[in-house]
């Protein structure tokens, strides 16, 4: 088991950053490929951004590529996400994910190949 729990959601404008973070606990943190996935009001949840075990393969939206940056620290057990250029379009709740192994790039973005998920953080930017 894995458990999962956000952190550094919040209200920011439009342009400005977040830093959001998923603190893992449970079995061997660098044996699962971490994701971020984000559901606005009224949609379904889509895919944000995801890492390999090791860290060496990130794999990224289109809608986020180029703003959003993916991280893991195996010793800290922690995913981070670091969010620029926030647009009022990412208002979302943030979930962090976890595997129950490896990750490839065809199946980061599929809700499914995730096997644990956080509560999530709220994100809302205004413009």
């Amino acid at each position: 088991q894995v458990q999962l729990v956000e952190s550094g959601g919040g209200l920011v404008q439009a342009g400005g950053s977040l830093r959001l973070s998923c603190a893992a606990s449970g079995r061997t943190f660098m044996n699962n490929g971490m994701g971020w996935f984000r559901q606005a009001p009224g949609k379904e949840r889509e895919f944000v951004a995801a890492i390999s075990r090791s860290g060496g393969n990130t794999y990224y939206a289109d809608s986020v590529k180029g703003r959003f940056t993916i991280s893991r620290d195996n010793v800290k057990n922690t995913s981070n996400l670091q969010m620029n250029s926030l647009k009022p379009e990412d208002t979302a709740v943030y979930y962090c994910a976890a595997t129950g192994g490896g990750l490839s790039g065809v199946r980061a973005p599929v809700a499914l190949t995730y096997d644990y998920w956080g509560q999530g953080t709220q994100v809302t930017v205004s413009s």
